[in-house]
């Protein structure tokens, strides 16, 4: 178990500049913490080099994109794109012939899924095939980043990597019920993670959100070596989850969103920057705020963490800048609803004993219960019904907040990190917001 370790002071090195290269190692679909950092990126005149995750034709073969999907893809990114397919994981490969794991799974139900059995000896052969292929494309887009890096430059390798879920309907049905499920229709967390389904999703888990991590920071070697040997020099980040410090009670507190599945392949992405730390490599993994994102939001519940970053931010920086932010948030509730009342509705939640049962550090990711699921799931209902628009909320105001804020303080500690794990939690995202606009 990593030491928490938050970041406690605003970073005030910066290592980048223009002619430096900055490369998103994983495509920029939508919102999410990723354009934080591309715009610093931007603003310091970096060049910025993406690559691409390809798609799947009809036949789930893997490609690279046209040239229409290539032009959109630099356009939502800002810079040029190394049109390699880098897909992660190993639920789509297997030996020429041979059942993929999602082929394997494909006839899974609700009823057998529990008790439906696999053939790890298969799936650890269709594993290796996925981790060949994808270290192969790895090589080919260090080739040609290899030709766009100057010798003396500087480069940012930020890794965005995450996911490994299987696409099979079965999944869906029971997401819904472990992550949106109360009363009648929850599910442990535990039900899926004993079952072969929950071993297979946990080991495409690993190699999506971790591993790809250690085969960026190995398939890099040579460019860092050159780089390094030529005056530059080569920084690594990577985006983690491991909980959030938030105001309570006066003071901040670690807590989490439960049930995190992804948990142990967090975990597996901290020991391999702690790794590469020890051999001299600087790789940092940051540890974000929950927000919403495309992603995040089949968790329910994970939004209300967002809440008390306005309580946050009047301790912090108190003024006309903090109270425009929750005046802001007030406009998007319904008419006869405050926002204080909403904020009270937040404290409640936190001082039940039910979530301070899971504020645990130590025993991090904890399976679900049926209490904490009808009580987080029930409070995001309620206060989900107090906006005006279930489309405008106040955490997505709030998650806006927090990506501004983490893209600075990330890109900056990169440029001189303190540690290979490092929390950004509410107190520093809320002082350099502070410093950014009060």
């Amino acid at each position: 178990m990593t030491a928490l370790t938050p970041l406690r002071t605003i970073p005030q090195g910066n290592l980048f500049r223009q002619g430096d290269v900055f490369v998103l190692f994983g495509e920029l679909f939508g919102r999410g913490y990723a354009n934080g950092l591309i715009n610093e990126a931007r603003k310091a005149g970096m060049t910025i080099i993406g690559v691409t995750v390809g798609r799947r034709d009809e036949n789930n073969a893997l490609r690279a994109l046209t040239d229409e999907e290539l032009a959109v893809a630099e356009a939502n990114l800002g810079g040029r794109i190394i049109n390699v397919p880098l897909m992660a994981g190993f639920d789509l490969d297997a030996p020429a012939g041979e059942l993929t794991p999602t082929d394997m799974i494909a006839d899974m139900s609700l009823k057998s899924w529990q008790t439906d059995k696999l053939d790890w000896a298969h799936i650890e052969k269709c594993r290796e095939v996925g981790v060949s292929r994808f270290k192969n494309s790895v090589a080919q887009v260090m080739a040609e980043l290899d030709r766009r890096i100057p010798d003396g430059s500087n480069v940012f390798f930020a890794h965005t990597m995450a996911g490994g879920i299987p696409k099979v309907k079965v999944f869906l049905a029971i997401a819904n019920r472990i992550y949106k499920g109360r009363g009648e229709r929850f599910m442990s967390t535990r039900a899926l993670l004993d079952s072969d389904l929950g071993k297979l999703i946990l080991k495409n888990f690993d190699e999506v959100t971790a591993n790809t991590f250690q085969y960026l920071i190995e398939g890099s070697a040579a460019i860092r070596a050159r780089v390094e040997q030529t005056g530059g020099q080569v920084r690594y980040t990577a985006y983690g989850y491991h909980g959030t410090e938030i105001l309570l009670d006066g003071e901040y507190q670690w807590q989490t969103y439960t049930s995190y599945t992804q948990g142990q392949a967090k975990m597996r992405l901290e020991r391999i920057a702690e790794a590469a730390w020890e051999q001299g490599v600087k790789a940092t993994v940051y540890n974000c705020p929950e927000i919403r994102t495309n992603s995040s939001d089949i968790f329910v519940g994970v939004e209300l963490s967002l809440f008390p970053l306005l309580f946050a931010l009047r301790k912090e920086c108190d003024g006309p800048w903090v109270e425009a932010q929750w005046q802001a948030c007030r406009e998007l509730l319904q008419e006869g609803t405050s926002l204080e009342a909403l904020l009270q509705r937040i404290d409640d939640y936190n001082a039940n004993d039910v979530m301070k049962s899971f504020r645990n550090y130590a025993a991090w990711p904890m399976d679900n219960s049926e209490a904490l699921a009808n009580l987080m799931i029930g409070t995001s209902e309620e206060i989900t019904q107090m906006h005006k628009d279930r489309k405008a909320l106040v955490t997505d105001h709030l998650s806006a907040l927090v990506l501004e804020g983490t893209g600075p303080l990330m890109f900056r500690e990169t440029s001189q990190p303190s540690a290979p794990v490092l929390w950004l939690s509410h107190d520093i995202i809320a002082k350099q917001l502070c410093l950014l606009h009060a």
